[in-house]
C-alpha cells in the first residue's frame, strides 16, 4: 500500500508530530473543546441531580425498569470494539494498513469504555455502595452476588478498560520518545520523557517492545468476543419475549464491531481533513474501512433475519407478536429508521465510488452510528413496555435527565478525544515508518 512513498523517516515524524508540537488549528480546537466542556458540565449537573434524588428522575415505569441507561451502556461499549479489533487482530494477522489507523482507534476504545463504565454506578439505587460489586476482602461478610448481571458488567468493563489502556499506552511508547526528542519546550520534554519510560530506540528496546505489544494484543483479542457476549447475556438470560435468544452473543458482537468500524471511519475522515494527513490516511484506508462496515453490517442484518425467522418458525404467538409490534407499535418509527439504514443505506458501500469518496462514506458511517443507537433503543424498550398483562402496558418516555446523562457522556467522549489529538500523536509514527521501510525494500 503506497503510504508516503517519497518521504524519509524524518519527514514522517514531522508530518505526524507537528500536529502535536505545532498545532495547526488552535482556534477551531478551542471552540470545539469549549462545546465539549459544555456537554461535560451537563453530565456533572445531571449526575449530581441523579445522586440527589435517585433514579426516579428518569422516565422509568413499572414495565420498563431498564431504560436509556442500558441503551447507552450497550452503545458505548459497541463503539469501542473496532479499536481493539483493528489494533489487536490485524496486528496479529500482520496487516500493514492498520498502522495509520490503530492509534486513534485505540484512543476511541479507551474513551468510549470510559463513558460506559460510568453507568454501572450511575444507575445503581445507592451509588455510594458501588464497592459491594467488587470481590474485595471485607469484614462485613457481604460478598458480591455473582449471579447478578450487574456484577458481570463490572468484571467485563473493568477487564476491557484495563487491557485497552495498557495496549494503547504500550504501542505509543516509541512515539512519545519521538515527541520528547523533537519538543522545544522544556516542560514538554520532561512530560514526554517521563511517559516514554527511558526509551532510546536500541535493538533490545525494540525487541522487548515488540514482544510486549504482541503479548498484550493476544490478551486483548478475546475481549472483542467475550465482553459484548457478556453484555448480551444481560438480556438473553432474562425470560423476556424478544430477549431470550441464543443468537444474542454473536448478534451483539457483530453489531458492536459494525458500529465501531463506522466510528473509526468517521474519525479518520475528520482527522484527514483537519490536519491534512492525506499522505498518511489514504483513500485506500477509507475503502478498506468501508468494506469492513459493509461486511459487519451484513452480519448484523443476518441477525435481524434470523431473529425474525425464528419468531415466525417457532409459531410462538408472543414472539411473533413482538416482531409485529416493533414494526407497527408505539416505537415503529425507531424500528423503521434502524432497518432503513442497516438493511438499505449500507448497501451503497457495494459501490467503489461511494467507498472512496470521503463525504459519501462519512455520511453513511454517521447514519450507521445513529442507527445502531436506535437499534439498541428498539431492542430494550420494545421488549419491555408491553408486559404479559394489559395492566403492565406503559409507554416509556425519556426525561430531560435521561438525555442529559447521555449527551453529557457524549461531551465527555469528545472532551477526551480533543485532548488526545492536541497532546498525543493521533497516528502511530513508528508503525507508519515500518510500512515505509517495507515499501523501500520491496521497491
Amino acid at each position: 500500500m503506497p503510504l508516503l512513498p517519497d518521504q524519509s523517516f524524518t519527514q514522517v515524524s514531522k508530518e505526524i508530530g507537528q500536529v502535536v508540537l505545532d498545532f495547526p488549528t488552535r482556534r477551531r480546537w478551542w471552540m470545539l473543546l469549549g462545546i465539549s466542556v459544555l456537554g461535560l458540565l451537563l453530565f456533572v449537573v445531571s449526575a449530581t441531580w441523579l445522586f440527589t434524588w435517585g433514579v426516579g428522575i428518569w422516565g422509568l415505569n413499572t414495565p420498563v425498569f431498564w431504560g436509556l441507561a442500558i441503551v447507552n451502556v450497550v452503545w458505548w461499549i459497541g463503539l469501542g470494539h473496532a479499536g481493539t479489533f483493528i489494533s489487536a487482530m490485524l496486528l496479529l494477522l500482520q496487516q500493514e494498513w492498520r498502522n495509520s489507523l490503530n492509534r486513534f482507534a485505540e484512543a476511541m476504545t479507551v474513551f468510549a469504555v470510559s463513558c460506559a463504565v460510568l453507568y454501572p454506578i450511575l444507575h445503581l439505587g445507592r451509588p455510594w455502595m458501588f464497592y459491594y460489586m467488587l470481590p474485595y476482602p471485607n469484614t462485613l461478610e457481604v460478598q458480591p452476588q455473582f449471579r447478578s448481571p450487574l456484577l458481570w458488567d463490572v468484571f467485563a468493563f473493568g477487564t476491557y478498560f484495563t487491557v485497552s489502556v495498557i495496549f494503547w499506552y504500550v504501542g505509543m511508547i516509541p512515539d512519545l520518545a519521538t515527541l520528547r526528542d523533537k519538543a522545544k519546550a522544556r516542560p514538554a520534554q520532561i512530560v514526554y520523557g517521563l511517559m516514554a519510560l527511558g526509551w532510546r530506540g536500541s535493538a533490545r528496546h525494540w525487541q522487548r517492545w515488540r514482544q510486549a505489544y504482541i503479548l498484550v494484543a493476544g490478551l486483548a483479542m478475546p475481549l472483542v468476543v467475550s465482553v459484548h457476549s457478556g453484555v448480551s447475556l444481560l438480556f438473553a438470560v432474562g425470560p423476556v419475549v424478544g430477549w431470550h435468544s441464543t443468537i444474542f452473543p454473536p448478534y451483539f458482537v457483530m453489531g458492536a464491531v459494525y458500529s465501531g468500524f463506522a466510528a473509526v471511519l468517521l474519525i479518520a475522515i475528520v482527522l484527514r481533513s483537519a490536519f491534512r494527513l492525506q499522505a498518511v490516511l489514504t483513500i485506500r484506508h477509507f475503502d478498506l474501512l468501508a468494506k469492513w462496515v459493509l461486511l459487519t453490517g451484513l452480519c448484523t442484518d443476518f441477525g435481524y433475519f434470523s431473529e425474525t425467522f425464528v419468531a415466525w418458525y417457532s409459531n410462538d404467538a408472543m414472539e411473533w407478536g413482538r416482531v409485529l409490534e416493533r414494526l407497527t407499535g408505539e416505537y415503529a418509527s425507531v424500528t423503521l429508521f434502524t432497518y432503513a439504514v442497516n438493511l438499505g443505506v449500507i448497501n451503497l458501500l457495494w459501490f467503489g465510488a461511494v467507498r472512496r469518496l470521503p463525504l459519501m462514506s462519512g455520511i453513511v458511517a454517521a447514519l450507521v452510528i445513529v442507527a445502531m443507537y436506535t437499534e439498541r433503543y428498539m431492542l430494550v424498550i420494545t421488549s419491555l413496555y408491553h408486559g404479559y398483562i394489559p395492566g403492565k402496558w406503559h409507554v416509556y418516555v425519556p426525561t430531560f435527565w435521561d438525555w442529559g446523562i447521555f449527551f453529557g457522556t457524549v461531551g465527555l467522549f469528545f472532551f477526551l478525544l480533543f485532548l488526545f489529538v492536541r497532546l498525543l500523536p493521533s497516528v502511530s509514527i513508528a508503525e507508519v515508518k515500518e510500512v515505509v521501510m517495507e515499501e523501500r525494500h520491496a521497491g
